[in-house]
């Protein structure tokens, strides 16, 4: 089989489900040409990433960050200030100031403050009718909470979803831009990020921004600088992956009436339904890591410098983890996707991101008695990130 999974191109339909389960059948550590010189290896079996996300000694997600592009010198110290490019000893302790804010006491305290954001938004789009699912629904509910949680003025809300949007769907041409503009959105999103720290910085407030540079954990305290690192994963991550987790989410829903009128009926069953979600739509495709010394990997040997790609949207179809993978199941369990990655780097905001969806839904259901495609459907141009940017539909309300 011709693979090719590196291209954009290659995710217009979605995942690219068949060159994933031929990789994991016949070269689950396949090494794949990079256009611009050079390769990565690809990871496609679920344990293989299990074991490269837990071994973060032979494994830097620092050396070279995150992504298989190399980044721009000027842009890769910024990028490696971020938790999710971060090894330790460096990685432990603002980790562990950040954990200390999305307590599940912090959760159940913000629950009342995003059920009222959910219901304003389902209101607004209640007299609409037809709606791009995506921005109007999915995607004001992850940027109004975050924006609410670092209290950032709404006016900026939508200037914070076009640089998250520009960082991670730079190939798309809806969404992206030149090398130059996506760069200088990095910068900007930082710079902004460094001036809210500025201005927080022991004034006392209870926001998440002030309470994170305010409060000493472990001997560390965040500082400015590293602040603005965080603020672009923060932002970035609490924008995109919820928005496709819920847009592609009910896409799947609409696909299924029956589990749609299951899920309505009994809104007990909506936190497994989340989980199959997050397996099923996986809203993030991979991330990379780079060796540190000569290792190997399911017998293949992998050399000290070797970039080795984690593809969590094929893992979460591995056929030898889950019974009938490509079945949707609201009800399966368990469910051991790797849809917030693993190991150290677990994803921070993922009770968070399951809240916002398992809300979402709750509402919904409250507010619609249906909801129809009304047009079709378009995937973001990403090897990165999975989600559609159009998801025109019709919503009926009750």
């Amino acid at each position: 089989m011709q693979i090719d999974i590196y291209s954009p191109d290659s995710y217009l339909q979605g995942i690219p489900h068949q060159q994933f389960a031929w990789l994991r059948a016949n070269d689950p550590v396949h090494w794949h040409q990079h256009p611009a010189g050079g390769g990565y290896w690809a990871i496609s079996k679920h344990a293989d990433i299990l074991a490269v996300s837990r071994d973060h000694k032979s494994f830097s997600a620092q050396q070279g960050f995150v992504m298989v592009d190399d980044l721009p010198a000027e842009i890769l110290p910024m990028a490696q200030g971020q938790l999710l490019g971060m090894d330790p000893p460096q990685h432990g302790p603002i980790r562990r100031a950040v954990i200390t804010r999305f307590t599940s006491k912090m959760l159940a305290n913000l629950e009342p403050q995003i059920r009222s954001i959910t219901q304003s938004i389902m209101a607004n789009a209640r007299d609409i009718g037809e709606v791009n699912f995506v921005e109007s629904l999915a995607g004001d509910l992850p940027t109004a909470v975050i924006g609410s949680m670092l209290e950032i003025p709404t006016d900026m809300w939508p200037q914070i979803r076009a640089w998250s949007d520009m960082q991670t769907s730079g190939d798309d041409p809806d969404l992206g831009g030149s090398p130059e503009q996506i760069n200088q959105a990095s910068v900007e999103m930082g710079t902004y990020g460094y001036q809210l720290a500025t201005e927080r910085k022991d004034q006392g407030g209870d926001d998440l921004i002030s309470l994170l540079i305010n409060t000493e954990v472990d001997g560390h305290q965040v500082d400015e600088m590293e602040f603005a690192s965080l603020f672009i994963q923060i932002t970035v991550a609490g924008n995109e992956t919820t928005r496709g987790l819920i847009s592609s989410g009910m896409h799947q829903l609409m696909q299924q009436p029956e589990l749609y009128q299951q899920l309505q009926d009994n809104p007990s069953m909506i936190p497994g339904a989340v989980e199959e979600m997050l397996r099923w739509t996986c809203p993030l495709h991979y991330f990379r890591r780079t060796a540190t010394c000569d290792t190997e990997i399911r017998g293949q040997k992998i050399a000290k410098g070797d970039k080795v790609v984690m593809l969590y949207s094929s893992g979460n179809f591995d056929e030898e983890v889950f019974t009938d993978p490509m079945r949707f199941d609201i009800e399966r369990n368990p469910n051991p996707h790797l849809s917030f990655g693993h190991g150290i780097h677990l994803c921070l905001g993922a009770n968070l991101a399951r809240m916002e969806a398992r809300i979402f839904l709750e509402e919904f259901f409250k507010t619609f008695s249906g909801i129809e495609m009304a047009g079709d459907t378009a995937y973001i141009r990403s090897n990165s990130i999975h989600g559609f940017k159009q998801m025109p539909v019709r919503l009926l309300p009750r």
